[in-house]
């Protein structure tokens, strides 16, 4: 029996959005092209017919090397339809990773566009199994009919990347049934017949699974932009009416932090998706505060199992400081150290669901050590209440120990964020890995403002618990975040934290 078209990821998040709304608009470009499903749906073919014209055959492993959203979308959904394997690298690594991550890939073919010519340059003559490398800028002259579909359900789609501590970045296999699963993530957040996602450059790797494909797959209109920093989000914003965004809470520290906002339409956005770090209850105030027309929905999954877990943390539907109850058809619940299911209780995440990664390329030991039957088990921390609230507490290795007592830093970071004046807060236990710490804790001034170091340990001192007080607090111009790939601040570097004042 032949396999559903609908088992394959472009036909199923592209296709069939052209087939049932042709007319609808389905992406705009920078504010400066669009197109309607029908139209996306062509250019993406007549990108499928030409690699196909290039040699490039389902199961054939191809990496794709892209900065320009608009092609990130194009390359990947035509690679999808016929079946190519693609490596989505980031262009934001170093170029010596670029290269070990392609020759460690089994690539043998690369696409790339014109903002890393200098890289490609660099690398291909140290990569010999590559032997086709196509530039996205070439004239493609291929039919725009639909091609061949090559690739289905549980065949591999894409090898996505994350980063460990040592080492190069694993590859995660998902697979086309995992990543359809991933896209119905519009199933549990509202929204309406004139829904638009706004977004920036993360879209590349799993951010095309975890954010552009959901948009399109629920039919919205995709706002894809370069810079999805504060400046260009605040031009953006009220040019598209934009109505539903996904960041991380450091993007409304930056955006709120400074007058720039004050007087600008932000009235279209409705929902807004937090993750990757927590969401404190003095953020979730100024967010309200700016925004009191807009949802605001928190998050949990890794790029092993993208958005497990989501709830609206505005209207007490979860609690704060949680991250929602398992997505329709996934699971989550937590085990203690003997591997038993607990609740209300710390200990180790699983998560489960039709989403989770296959496993991770050429890694069977280390696959093995996080698939554990149906469940992934990543390393995180979290508690799960009776009716199914998870709280992420964070990773073993950034917990604080002092007095024997661990604590989260967002526990210490939440207390010092609420105070008068202060911006962002970021604590770390030093010496680091020492069986016993002292807490330091490094704040930021809001805008406008001053802090004295000895004025907020003695107001901590009245809302926290002896070993959660700090022992020593520095005011920085500002903490140290990773480099995000939309323009805006990315997850705080807690350890540089601890380089730059323990």
């Amino acid at each position: 029996m032949a396999r559903s078209p609908y088992g394959n990821y472009g036909h199923a998040i592209l296709t069939a959005g052209a087939l049932r709304t042709p007319g609808r608009v389905a992406l705009t470009y920078c504010g400066e092209r669009s197109f309607t499903y029908d139209e996306l749906n062509r250019s993406v073919n007549r990108r499928a017919n030409a690699l196909i014209a290039a040699g490039i055959t389902p199961g054939r492993r191809v990496a794709v090397l892209l900065n320009e959203t608009l092609r990130v979308a194009e390359v990947y959904l035509a690679q999808a339809k016929i079946g190519a394997v693609t490596a989505a690298l980031n262009p934001y690594w170093p170029v010596e990773t670029v290269r070990d991550v392609v020759a460690a890939s089994g690539c043998t073919a690369l696409v790339h566009d014109a903002t890393v010519e200098g890289v490609v340059e660099q690398i291909r003559d140290e990569l010999p199994a590559v032997t086709t490398w196509i530039d996205v800028h070439e004239p493609l002259e291929g039919s725009d009919a639909e091609p061949p579909l090559g690739g289905f359900h549980d065949d591999p789609l894409a090898l996505y990347y994350t980063s460990g501590t040592t080492g190069l970045p694993k590859a995660v296999v998902h697979t086309h049934a995992s990543s359809l699963a991933t896209a119905q993530i519009w199933l549990d957040v509202p929204r309406g017949p004139d829904a638009v996602f706004g977004t920036g450059a993360i879209i590349w790797g799993i951010g095309f699974p975890a954010i552009a494909g959901p948009a399109l797959y629920a039919g919205m209109r995709l706002v894809l932009e370069q810079d999805w920093g504060p400046a260009n989000f605040l031009r953006v914003v009220p040019r598209e009416r934009v109505t539903h965004v996904s960041q991380i809470p450091s993007f409304y520290a930056a955006l709120l932090g400074s007058p720039d906002h004050e007087s600008v339409d932000l009235s279209s956005i409705r929902v807004i998706m937090l993750g990757g770090e927590p969401l404190t209850a003095t953020m979730l105030d100024r967010i309200k505060a700016r925004l009191p027309q807009a949802a605001v929905f928190s998050y949990y999954g890794q790029t092993e199992a993208p958005y497990t877990c989501m709830g609206r943390v505005d209207d007490g539907s979860i609690p704060l400081g949680s991250s929602g109850r398992a997505r329709t058809g996934n699971a989550v619940r937590i085990t203690n150290r003997r591997g038993h299911r607990v609740t209300d209780e710390v200990g180790e995440i699983n998560l489960a669901g039709p989403h989770r990664m296959a496993g991770y390329d050429g890694l069977p030991d280390r696959t093995a050590e996080v698939l554990r039957g149906e469940w992934y088990v990543g390393g995180d921390l979290g508690t799960l209440s009776a009716d199914g609230v998870l709280r992420v507490l964070g990773r073993r290795e950034d917990a604080i120990i002092k007095g024997g007592v661990w604590t989260q830093p967002a526990v210490i970071e939440e207390a010092a964020a609420a105070l008068d004046g202060v911006a962002e807060a970021g604590a770390v236990g030093v010496p680091e890995g020492a069986a016993d710490q002292r807490v330091l804790l490094a704040v930021v001034p809001r805008a406008g403002h001053s802090l004295d170091a000895s004025k907020i340990a003695l107001s901590l001192t009245d809302t926290l618990p002896a070993h959660q007080r700090p022992d020593h607090i520095v005011v920085a111009a500002g903490l140290p975040h990773a480099q995000d790939a939309s323009g805006g601040p990315g997850k705080l570097l807690r350890r540089k934290i601890r380089e730059l004042h323990g």
